[in-house]
């Protein structure tokens, strides 16, 4: 297990009702890329977008390769679908890793300003056990971002902690990218130091996300 490693999973909306905020949800995620791959150690990223379909981007690339990010809003709301596909994909990815170069570090962020309303591969039940099952088994931080909804009640119905889970107002998508690579930045450091990390927001954060 390599401590100075860490995979990243980005699990973003693009269903229709993100055109309201599709310039701040694009230069937030190409802000925290650029800001990941500035901080010390390895870090391997993974996009997924969905709405009512779901596209792999980028699967386990060097974070320093990723090219900027246009967000094509369209469709509906197909979240369990996009995060279990993810989960099942990075899953697979790293157990064909040799075990001295695998992430010490897992990290999956869901973010979406909408309700789930088009899986059809996935009940929430399903997620749920597999979040709960890679979170207790193998350490792996979820985060839950949501706007236009009670991200808390929302994150904790597919296993994800309250304090991993985050409110936002599609005015501050921007922001709450930025919480999210400070929160990652944290786990990375505490990582690489040997310690364990947790995927907590701070109360600025969560202030900060929703003014």
């Amino acid at each position: 297990m390599n401590n100075n490693k860490t995979d990243i999973t980005v699990v973003l909306d693009r269903s229709g009702s993100m055109a309201s905020c599709k310039v701040e949800a694009e230069n937030g995620l190409n802000h925290f890329i650029k800001t990941q791959a500035e901080q010390p150690g390895e870090a391997l990223f993974t996009l997924v977008q969905f709405d009512n379909l779901y596209e792999f981007v980028h699967k386990g690339v060097p974070i320093g390769d990723v090219p900027p990010f246009t967000l094509e809003p369209r469709g509906m709301t197909a979240l369990l679908d996009a995060v279990g596909r993810a989960i099942n994909e990075t899953g697979i990815r790293l157990a064909a890793m040799d075990e001295a170069d695998r992430p010490g570090l897992v990290i999956v962020a869901i973010l979406t300003d909408g309700h789930e309303n088009a899986s059809h591969e996935f009940s929430r039940e399903q997620i749920k056990a597999m979040i709960e099952k890679q979170t207790n088994e193998f350490s792996w931080q979820f985060t839950f971002l949501g706007a236009n909804q009670d991200a808390f009640a929302a994150g904790a119905s597919i296993g994800i902690a309250a304090a991993s889970s985050l409110n936002y107002t599609t005015a501050n998508s921007k922001q709450a990218f930025d919480n999210l690579s400070a929160n990652t930045t944290r786990m990375r450091g505490v990582t690489a130091q040997g310690g364990v990390a947790s995927s907590s927001y701070t109360d600025d954060e969560r202030t900060s996300s929703v003014q």
